[in-house]
């Protein structure tokens, strides 16, 4: 089939550009509303995308928003990796080596975590049948001095692969909590090895990955924001070493330095490290950058749940 003339596709772009009004609306939303129009014509065009596919996309972009899953959509399509990408080579341009590299937020922070000092215990409620963890290390600078002050927030999901406040059998803010440095930087909080999850089975997300032959599920992780006065906030997580998609998560969010070792201690060796039954033990220091002008964000100012919203 022939292509539609670049003629008319341009005569179209310059007739709905002629109806803005000079010096008024926002000078970048135009920018971006008429290159993104441009490449979607374009590629309406080159790809002989139908006047009944259009309006299916439209249909399915509705209902993304009605499931609430763009979020999901964000991560499992790249656009939140490829937010980060474009972070790092920022970074990269202004000479700076991050040592802990930041990953995707995803879409399940709840702002207000209870917070403690240098420890915490993330569970609420206890998790049966859960292998406890111990994860400690230490928030540095870029020269590896302790941070006073620092606050790592953590999130992570049940053995159901469900979150708190997202999910309603859980009490709020369990598998949740801030936990602020003392002098030495030290961090440290138990709970237990997350499983991995998937997107809602029949949703918006999940639909789409089985469109593209691609699958909607995560590796077992735990989310991490690390702020301090004077630094950029530092917006990561870690996978749980061993997890069969820790190399093949469908959000992308797996970095090689992100992955570190989990050592087990058996019952027998327990009373050691002063505990009183088997666990895995996770060590890892986070490495924050001194905040300063003309370098990537650390904020992104996305909108988030909060308790009450």
């Amino acid at each position: 089939m022939k292509r539609i003339e670049q003629a008319r596709i341009d005569a179209v772009l310059d007739y709905i550009k002629s109806k803005e009004t000079p010096g008024q609306g926002n000078e970048r939303v135009k920018e971006v509303v008429n290159r993104l129009l441009k490449d979607l014509f374009n590629a309406m065009a080159d790809l002989n995308i139908t006047s009944e596919e259009m309006w299916h996309a439209c249909d399915f972009l509705g209902e993304i928003g009605r499931n609430g899953e763009w979020g999901l959509v964000f991560a499992g399509t790249g656009i939140e990796h490829f937010i980060d990408v474009m972070m790092d080579w920022e970074d990269e341009q202004a000479g700076i080596n991050a040592k802990t590299p930041r990953t995707i937020e995803g879409p399940l922070y709840v702002a207000g975590s209870p917070e403690s000092k240098s420890y915490a215990e993330l569970e609420t409620v206890s998790e049966e049948g859960a292998e406890r963890l111990y994860m400690s290390g230490f928030v540095k600078d870029e020269n590896g001095n302790p941070v006073e002050g620092a606050k790592v927030e953590v999130w992570h999901c049940n053995l159901k692969g469900m979150y708190s406040h997202f999910d309603s059998t859980q009490p709020e803010f369990n598998l949740r909590r801030a936990i602020v440095t003392d002098k030495d930087g030290k961090y440290e909080f138990k709970s237990f090895l997350p499983v991995g999850y998937s997107c809602p089975p029949g949703g918006s997300t999940d639909t789409l990955m089985s469109l593209l032959g691609r699958h909607g599920s995560r590796p077992a992780h735990i989310h991490f924001f690390v702020t301090a006065p004077g630094f950029r906030k530092l917006t990561t997580q870690i996978n749980i070493e061993g997890d069969p998609l820790t190399f093949d998560d469908f959000a992308f969010a797996t970095r090689e330095d992100l992955v570190p070792p989990v050592v087990r201690i058996p019952a027998e060796k327990a009373a050691e490290y002063g505990k009183e039954e088997a666990f895995a033990k996770i060590e890892f220091d986070f490495n924050m950058v001194v905040d300063r002008e003309n370098i990537a964000a650390g904020e992104n100012n996305r909108s988030r749940a909060s308790v009450g919203a």
